[in-house]
């Protein structure tokens, strides 16, 4: 995002080195910390299929343990999200990622060195999951902090969109991936690969050279009040604190959408899995489109209009779903939720670069897990829901109930005044 009245294209040489106009695609540091993301990102797409089916395979899990599984890696963000900003705000953001890559790859080098010596057990299993989990939400909060470190100011935008892409086309490709991986070597040799792939992530990262601004340690204070700091910004700022409850609204739904598009899809129009997974494929695909165009519809529109008009713009999309059926009806899921998920991408790095660019760095840490917190906490809640509305009152009719609920947070945006009119942020530091 482009601060339009102090910057210019010709802007000099900056604190990066060179000019912010050389191509973002021209910054080393970028390039090793992309590099890094897409590894990683593929990786834990890979280890969402590959883990739980190593428990299945090897260890003739049940559903209920393969499910407390997925939750025990989850749960990491609940736990830990409010005290890793703090953490990631006092400490070198660069090392904190290439630890919790170091750690995500030996809990996963564990699984296939455990089951060649036939000692690969549940419990070793959760205790995997939970390492996967912790690493994780370091990781994630570190990266997203660290972007503006890489990047001079005005490629902000175009960084925050790049990371954006490399998540949707990992959630395009990963799991598929994945698949493939484990039916070829098995899931606990697949586990290999995928432990290995972030290990090379950590060495990408450590060829990075940007300097980093790390707080004195005379800043520090309490945690809990380190925390409640990072919570008042976010409530604080009239901007953050709309689309920190869009995200986490949306993130509900999505939670009941998850639950009900499989139970709508496979058991109410007796489609097959594969025929599903080639669904999915079509959403992603918008999704990943979106996430391409993002940074150049923001430098055309500004940042506001294009959440303005991203959200306007989604609420046809969400209207198209329910009305999903069986042959060419199943059209209607694919586009719904295909422009669904473009015009979402659109507005998450509008949304991203925004508090990357208005908030200053000492406090991105604690900002964007607060936002982790606050959206990931809302998931698990909204597949509750959408489960036991599907025991009550069938599949159907919760999939018009929660695209009635998909609205709400699109509506929000809409009808907040002065939301396209919003000034281009300069950088506060």
């Amino acid at each position: 995002m482009t601060d339009r009245n102090t910057q210019t294209a010709d802007a000099g040489p900056d604190e990066f080195g060179e000019s912010e106009s050389v191509s973002l695609w021209r910054n080393h540091d970028f390039l090793h910390f992309m590099s890094a993301d897409v590894v990683s990102q593929i990786g834990t797409q890979v280890t969402l299929i590959a883990l739980p089916l190593a428990a299945l395979v090897a260890l003739d899990a049940d559903p209920f343990q393969i499910g407390l599984l997925n939750a025990v890696e989850m749960m990491a963000f609940v736990f830990f999200g409010l005290p890793v900003g703090v953490w990631v705000d006092r400490m070198w953001r660069r090392p904190i990622q290439v630890v919790a890559d170091v750690l995500r790859g030996a809990a996963l080098l564990s699984i296939p060195i455990a089951w060649a010596f036939d000692a690969l057990t549940l419990t070793q299993m959760f205790c995997v999951a939970a390492a996967i989990g912790v690493g994780t939400v370091f990781f994630d909060v570190a990266h997203m902090s660290y972007l503006p470190t890489v990047v001079p100011p005005r490629e902000v935008t175009r960084g925050a969109g790049a990371l954006e892409s490399v998540y949707q086309v990992a959630k395009l490709g990963g799991p598929g991936l994945g698949g493939l991986l484990v039916q070829a070597l098995g899931a606990p040799v697949a586990l290999l690969v995928d432990g290995v792939s972030y290990l090379v992530s950590a060495l990408l990262l450590g060829r990075i050279r940007a300097p980093e601004h790390r707080p004195e340690a005379a800043e520090r204070r309490r945690l809990r009040v380190e925390i409640a700091e990072g919570l008042r910004c976010v409530a604080g700022n009239r901007i953050i604190r709309l689309t920190a409850v869009n995200g986490a609204l949306t993130m509900l739904f999505f939670g009941a959408w998850s639950a009900i598009s499989v139970v709508f899809m496979i058991r109410e129009l007796g489609i097959s899995p594969g025929t599903y997974g080639l669904l999915l494929l079509g959403v992603a695909a918008g999704g990943s489109l979106g996430a391409m165009l993002a940074a150049r519809v923001i430098g055309r529109t500004g940042t506001g209009r294009a959440m303005w008009w991203a959200s306007l713009l989604s609420l046809p999309a969400i209207g198209l779903i329910p009305f999903s059926g069986a042959g060419w009806a199943m059209a209607f899921f694919v586009l719904g939720a295909g422009v669904f998920e473009l015009f979402s991408c659109v507005f998450n790095v509008a949304q991203f670069s925004y508090r990357l660019k208005v908030l200053p760095q000492r406090l991105h840490g604690r900002v964007n897990a607060t936002m982790r917190f606050l959206m990931w906490g809302a998931t698990p809640i909204g597949a509750v829901l959408g489960g036991a509305l599907i025991e009550i009152i069938g599949a159907r009719q919760t999939l018009w109930l929660v695209a009635i609920g998909f609205t709400l947070p699109q509506l929000l945006i809409v009808l907040t005044p002065g939301i396209r009119t919003l000034p281009e942020p300069a950088s506060a530091d």
